[in-house]
């Protein structure tokens, strides 16, 4: 069956599974149509400004307190929030990861998720988790919540189907969606098998970034996000209800489907966009820019300008800058950057580097184009040169993120990582043209 959804980034929404399922002129009425409960879930402080406030407003056949009981602790050993450190000998460094294997066992979405760094602090409202995910069995009848933060998800392989209390989304390779802090749902494996990553943000919620000289229009667009529209699921069985919650896990069983919301109207939803929507922006004369022009979204700090965490993507496009090193240029930054690639392969790093797999330069650390990049760059003939079939992408937070126990004892850790930059010899010889 396919979907519909409804267009824009943040907007004041409204649908209904039913006729005349929504008030009108009002949010709580003394008796909502169908019987329905009327109840408020809200993503911001009451008293946030108008332009960050987010909010909406669900009709619901059962209202929430009836979709949990008595809650009991559970464990997802793998599944880590920070402060995560110290927990495994493995010194600071430069780090790159093959892609993790794919479960041969029955494993859902929750029980496949693994945590690769942690930033910041759970508890604090602050940092984020970088995740990878692997589960080839659908979340039949358990649900969770996430009352962490939000889950921004990044499929490589494998179509999603995520049922929410506010709708249905499915996702594929090269989309990504937006599952907001506290919303319902639960994960459907369509495929044989399915492989992505995640990135759980703890701090404000992810927006557009400002455009500023670039204009209004360019990068991501807000008409390409998609919300789903109202569906429910009337079930009476035993289900069971998930919870993440300072940085620990719990759960409730009920009797029947906490995805009952008949209809709702706000700002505050789940949301999917088509990363080749993106219309990038670069260097059309000289010099390859900061890649913070290809920011899909932002989640800022309290400090203006530098984000909790950036979304950034690295998709096809044109290289046409003369006299200039086109690859990403050799860096140290205060930032610290996880990064994963969707397919292709990422311009910067011509071996080693495959779909699903991840890297991590935490700050300060030194990275760049390896020696066969830099080699390439540097006798390139500068035509224009469109890159193809090439989709990366990358968490980036002003905070340093810490190697989790799992991800340091994994075994696709590349442990000979540091070598790809071991044929950048020397070039000085005291000549203007220096050693070739």
């Amino acid at each position: 069956m396919t979907l519909s959804y409804m267009s824009g980034f943040g907007n004041e929404m409204e649908t209904e599974a039913l006729p005349e399922a929504l008030p009108k002129g009002q949010n709580s009425p003394q008796n909502c149509a169908y019987g329905l409960y009327a109840e408020q879930i809200s993503g911001t402080a009451f008293t946030a400004p108008r332009a960050t406030n987010a909010r909406s407003w669900l009709y619901r056949i059962r209202p929430s307190v009836r979709h949990t009981a008595h809650f009991t602790p559970i464990s997802y050993p793998n599944w880590l929030s920070p402060p995560s450190m110290d927990d495994h000998d493995l010194p600071i460094g430069q780090f790159r990861w093959n892609p993790i294997s794919l479960p041969e066992t029955k494993t859902n979405f929750l029980a496949g998720i693994k945590t690769m760094t942690t930033a910041g602090d759970v508890r604090a409202q602050s940092g984020m988790a970088a995740h990878t995910y692997a589960f080839n069995d659908s979340m039949t009848d358990d649900y969770f919540f996430n009352a962490d933060g939000e889950m921004l998800v990044v499929p490589e392989q494998g179509r999603l189907k995520i049922q929410t209390e506010l709708g249905c989304l499915d996702v594929e390779p090269a989309e990504i969606c937006i599952i907001p802090r506290g919303v319902m749902f639960k994960v459907d494996c369509v495929d044989v098998v399915a492989r992505g990553y995640i990135c759980e943000n703890y701090g404000a919620r992810f927006t557009l970034p400002e455009r500023g000289p670039i204009g209004a229009n360019g990068l991501a667009n807000p008409r390409d996000f998609l919300s789903p529209v109202a569906a429910f699921e009337e079930k009476d069985t035993p289900c069971s209800v998930h919870v993440k919650w300072g940085g620990k896990f719990y759960q409730t069983d009920i009797g029947h489907s906490p995805l009952d919301v008949v209809a709702w109207h706000g700002n505050f939803a789940p949301v999917k966009y088509d990363l080749r929507h993106f219309c990038p922006v670069g260097a059309i004369l000289f010099d390859h820019p900061d890649p913070s022009i290809f920011t899909v979204l932002t989640a800022p700090s309290n400090e203006p300008g530098t984000a909790n965490v950036d979304f950034a993507i690295f998709p096809a496009r044109w290289m046409v800058a003369e006299n200039t090193f086109r690859p990403p240029w050799y860096h140290r930054n205060i930032m610290s950057e996880f990064m994963g690639l969707i397919y292709g392969q990422y311009d910067a790093k011509e071996e080693g580097f495959f779909p699903g797999g991840m890297s991590l330069h935490s700050m300060m650390l030194p990275h760049g184009p390896d020696a066969e990049g830099f080699l390439k760059a540097a006798t390139a003939d500068l035509t224009p040169q469109k890159l193809e079939n090439t989709l990366a992408f990358m968490f980036e937070t002003r905070l340093p993120q810490q190697v989790t126990a799992f991800a340091a004892n994994l075994e696709t850790l590349q442990t000979n990582y540091i070598d790809c930059w071991a044929g950048l010899e020397k070039r000085f010889d005291g000549t203007k043209e220096g050693k070739k």
